[in-house]
This record gives C-alpha cells, sequence and structure tokens, in this order.
C-alpha cells in the first residue's frame, strides 16, 4: 500500500509558551490545555440542539475546503483536530470525521517541475544519478511537503520527502489567516479555541522547516527499536534541509484500520501505539509528539510503523517519575499522598483550597484504563469525561478550573491525550497496566 507522510514542527525540548491559567485536564490521560479538550466540550445540549445533519455537512465540507487550500499551517491544526473528534456524540462526528481524515492523507500536490528543481538545489543537476527510479506523481501530499516513491542507487525503495518551496512563508501567511475562520471552528463545537493551537505552531515554524533535524530523530528511535517485534521505524537513507530520503515500508494507513480494521488488528494496533508512547523516553531519550492517524501504519506482520519525526520531544532521563508515582498512589486510594504530590509538581496551588478526597474523586474516572486486567478504549468512554469535566454543574469542572498545568508538563499531556483519542478511535482493547509498569518510572510497585 502507498505511504502517507505528514510534516509537522521539530521540539527538542519539552517546552513552550504556557499561559499561567491554563488548566489541568486529567491526570493519567493528559494535563491537556483547555484548547485540546475543547472538541470535549458542550458534547450535548446548545451543539446538539443548534446543528442540523445537513449543516454539520456542510460545515464539514467548509471545513475541509478552507483548510485543504491553505494547506500549511491551518491543515497542520486540521490534523490535529481529527484526534480529538472522537470526544464528539457519534451523530454529530460523522460529518467531521470524513472531512478531517482526508486532512491527514491529501492536499493538492507539487508539480514535478517544481519537485525537481528542489531536489536540484539540494543534491545538486545530477541529483537522477541517485535514483534508480522515481516516480513524479506523489503518493502524499500534506502540510509543508509531499512525498514521492523511488529506488535509490543501490537498489533500496525509498520515500523522498520534498519540501514545498517557500513552505515557511506559506506557513506565516496561512497561521494569519486563519483567524478569519474562527466561527467555522465554533460550529464544529461551541467551546474550541483554537488560539492556544495556532500561537503553538507559529512558535515552531524554523524547527519544522530543518529536515536534517528531523532525520537525526528519526535515527534515534530507529537505533532504539531496530529488530523490535512491535515497532518499525523505516530507516534514513539521506538527508537535506529540504529533502528526506527514508526506507519505503508497506503498510496499512492507520486511518484505514480505524475505519474497517479487525477488532485483533485495532488492539494490536493501540497496543503498540501505549508502547511507543511510553518507552520512546526510556529507549531513545525521545518522544514522539504528533499522534495523528497519518502518521501511524500497521505493517502486515503486526509491527506499527511511525512516520514524520518533526515533532520531538527529548527526555533523556526518560518520562518524569512523578507521573507514574502519582498515577499507582491513586490508583491505591491515597488521596492525600496524591494532594500532596500534585501540589509539589505545581498541579495545585500551595494555598489552594480543596479537599484531597474530592481531587481523588475527580481522578479516578480517568484511571479506569488502569484499574483492571483488561480495558477498552471508545468513544463513548471519551465523551463521557469530556462530558463530566466541561459539565458546569458537575464537581469535576470546579476542581479542573483550580488546577493548573505546569509548562514542564504541556507536550507530555497534550500528546498523552491525542493517543488516547487515536486508541478511542481504534476501539482498541488490551491490558494497558503492564505497559505503564514497564515503561513508566515510578508506576510499578517497588
Amino acid at each position: 500500500m502507498q505511504q502517507a507522510w505528514h510534516d509537522r514542527r521539530v521540539s527538542d525540548i519539552p517546552r513552550g509558551p504556557v499561559s499561567r491559567t491554563t488548566k489541568l485536564a486529567s491526570l493519567p490521560l493528559g494535563f491537556a490545555g483547555r484548547a485540546a479538550l475543547g472538541l470535549g466540550r458542550r458534547v450535548s445540549g446548545l451543539a446538539e440542539e443548534v446543528i442540523s445533519e445537513k449543516a454539520q455537512q456542510r460545515t464539514a465540507e467548509q471545513l475541509f475546503s478552507v483548510l485543504g487550500q491553505l494547506k500549511g499551517g491551518a491543515m497542520k491544526l486540521g490534523q490535529a483536530l481529527s484526534v480529538f473528534e472522537a470526544a464528539l456524540p457519534e451523530h454529530m462526528a460523522g460529518p467531521y470525521r470524513a472531512a478531517l481524515t482526508k486532512l491527514q492523507e491529501a492536499a493538492p500536490p507539487l508539480p514535478a517541475s517544481s519537485v525537481h528543481g528542489v531536489l536540484a538545489a539540494q543534491f545538486g543537476d545530477e541529483w537522477r544519478s541517485r535514483f534508480h527510479e522515481f516516480d513524479d506523481s506523489p503518493t502524499a501530499a500534506a502540510s509543508i511537503g509531499q512525498v514521492h516513491r523511488a529506488r535509490w542507487h543501490d537498489g533500496r525503495d525509498v520515500a523522498v520527502k520534498v519540501q514545498y518551496p517557500g513552505a515557511g512563508d506559506a506557513l506565516v501567511s496561512d497561521l494569519k489567516q486563519l483567524g478569519r475562520f474562527a466561527s467555522l471552528f465554533r460550529v464544529l463545537q461551541p467551546g474550541l479555541d483554537i488560539k492556544p493551537l495556532v500561537a503553538e505552531l507559529r512558535e515552531r515554524i524554523v524547527e519544522e522547516l530543518d529536515y536534517e533535524h528531523e532525520a537525526r530523530a528519526q535515527r534515534a528511535f530507529a537505533d532504539a527499536y531496530r529488530n523490535d517485534p512491535d515497532i518499525l521505524i523505516p530507516e534514513v537513507v539521506a538527508a537535506q534541509p529540504t529533502v528526506l530520503v527514508t526506507e519505503w515500508s508497506d503498510a496499512t494507513p492507520l486511518s484505514k484500520i480505524i475505519e474497517s480494521g479487525d477488532q485483533d488488528v485495532r488492539d494490536r494496533a493501540g497496543r503498540n501505539l501505549s508502547i511507543l508512547h511510553f518507552s520512546g523516553p526510556q529507549r531513545a531519550g525521545l518522544l514522539h509528539a504528533d499522534p495523528h492517524p497519518g502518521n501511524f501504519r500497521m505493517h502486515e506482520d503486526g509491527r506499527l510503523v511511525v512516520l514524520d519525526f518533526g515533532a520531538i520531544a527529548r527526555f533523556p532521563d526518560g518520562l518524569p517519575t512523578p507521573i507514574g508515582t502519582l498515577l499507582r498512589l491513586a490508583l491505591h486510594g491515597d488521596a492525600h499522598a496524591v494532594f500532596d504530590g500534585l501540589q509539589a509538581e505545581g498541579f495545585i496551588a500551595a494555598d489552594a483550597d480543596m479537599d484531597p478526597e474530592a481531587v481523588l474523586e475527580y481522578l479516578l474516572p480517568l484511571l479506569e484504563p488502569l484499574s483492571g486486567d483488561e480495558f477498552q478504549f471508545t468513544r463513548s468512554w471519551i465523551r463521557q469525561q469530556a462530558t463530566r469535566l466541561a459539565d458546569r454543574s458537575s464537581p469535576a469542572y470546579a476542581l479542573n478550573k483550580q488546577m493548573n498545568l505546569p509548562p514542564s508538563y504541556l507536550l507530555i499531556h497534550r500528546v498523552t491525550l491525542g493517543s488516547i483519542g487515536l486508541m478511542c478511535q481504534l476501539n482498541a482493547h488490551a491490558a494497558w497496566r503492564p505497559v505503564l509498569e514497564e515503561w513508566l518510572p515510578g508506576f510499578a510497585e517497588a
């Protein structure tokens, strides 16, 4: 099957601009910012009352048209939002799912003459000597670049990712244009605020455009997972600032698994996603920070093929131990220890007037995937959690408003929430606790 690649930003350090008012979304499932939970807000009531099925379909089509034409930064935003459609009620999510899935896999392609110009600029006028064959028709065209299938001079099948000329300027322009279409996103979900997501994208434009930087991250992952039974990382063959050549891997896009895959394949994909998320920092010192369906495939041998290493955070000592420790204490029902730990890490203010038992009660429903031998992630489960946190009459809503998100945890938990959104789309069923016991520092019993 054809392999699609998607360009995202590069982040060496899990840091970034964060408002001090950013709120805690959940402990195990992601201390995501309020924007990341936007699609889970108002999932009942007004959003259902005012949007008819035909209006949803029209808005979905318009949303895809806008994001697809803007391509660069706007398309990236659409790819990120595609993960969180799992939080919408099923009868609302359908039209958007189809539109957003398109953004994971396709965009208007760059003409062959322009592709050749980029290759000549990066590899020299004799660039064709590096290839036995080069297909001028792209297999995928996405955000800031497109992918061509080729055969390297040594006979290997390769994927050649070529960056659009002027992609940096286009990204800046696109992100400026997004403000004009805020009403589209409000129709998609009344509580959705895209400004923090757009701001984060703008902060990373320069890093994102450096394919050599991405190649270094991909090589590190490939070294860490070579011959792994669960994860397959394509090897880097050659890299220039705007061209990246990697080994080709025939595999089924995760979007197709989500759409029509057998349950055993769904379960394997979900489990392997979990392994990648929690083991990457331990094994490679890196976190793959772009969990949307376009970046993953399932190989016929059951391995998860991981693509696009533009969005990466460095964790040379693994994920922070307090995450695992607090999860373990919460599962044991130690409310006061959890409360003290959250205060120590900055999730709860030192002078906060909060009941530790209420905080634990707020967290435990989010810990359900880890509380038993097995658990099945479903769209209905994530919708229940999103509704509970967004319902103004819920005690969880009040607690959520009082908690903070320390900047050092922002990226970790945004990625965790995205990974969980993928597993809910997959309806993945597995024993999740052993994965954390093996790879999350502080979670296993001493």
